[in-house]
């Protein structure tokens, strides 16, 4: 497991439109999903003890969100022939046991996570209704993978992005296992 944080938000920067597959082999796009006061990309998976530290917090708060119109596309970009936990069966099986209320997309040619620049799992993109970047921070603090108070940054980010577009100013890198590349 190789430590990586996310750079600083880009404000601004426009949404970069893809189509994906799902693990159920269902074609999933970008603009169909679009949420009315902004979306959320997550770049995740199964293995990442990262992911795995705030799931459940992951869930609640992509529930929460969609109650104000932003909708949740998670995208798995690791190769997952060298890491088979996170082979669509395991996509599969973890959505299932997370309930995922959002497509769990795989990136299998890696070309979305390398435009997007995201660098580890979890790697956070709240975007606005206008499709444009306003948060690229972490969920909340951890230390030693547990949670280091209960202050939710994302979910705040997102609900300040659904009343006026904008995202704080101060965004804290989110913290995860490297992309696995190939």
């Amino acid at each position: 497991m190789s430590l990586k944080y996310s750079p600083v938000c880009d404000f601004g920067k426009k949404i970069i439109p893809f189509s994906l597959f799902s693990a159920n082999n269902e074609k999933i796009s970008l603009i169909n999903n679009l949420g009315k006061n902004g979306t959320l990309i997550i770049f995740m998976c199964n293995h990442c003890p990262y992911v795995k530290a705030i799931i459940e917090d992951i869930i609640k708060t992509t529930n929460d969100i969609k109650k104000l119109g932003i909708n949740t596309i998670a995208i798995m970009p690791n190769d997952y022939e060298k890491y088979p936990e996170d082979n669509p069966e395991n996509m599969i099986k973890f959505s299932k046991k997370y309930n995922f209320n959002f497509p769990y997309l795989i990136d299998k040619n890696q070309e979305v996570a390398k435009n997007y620049e995201a660098v580890c799992t979890p790697d956070f993109f709240g975007y606005n209704s206008e499709n444009e970047l306003q948060y690229r921070g972490r969920l909340t603090k951890l230390n030693n993978l547990k949670k280091v108070n209960s202050i939710n940054e994302l979910f705040n980010a997102m609900l300040a992005i659904s009343k006026n577009g904008i995202g704080p100013k101060e965004q804290f890198p989110s913290m995860g296992c490297s992309i696995k590349w190939k």
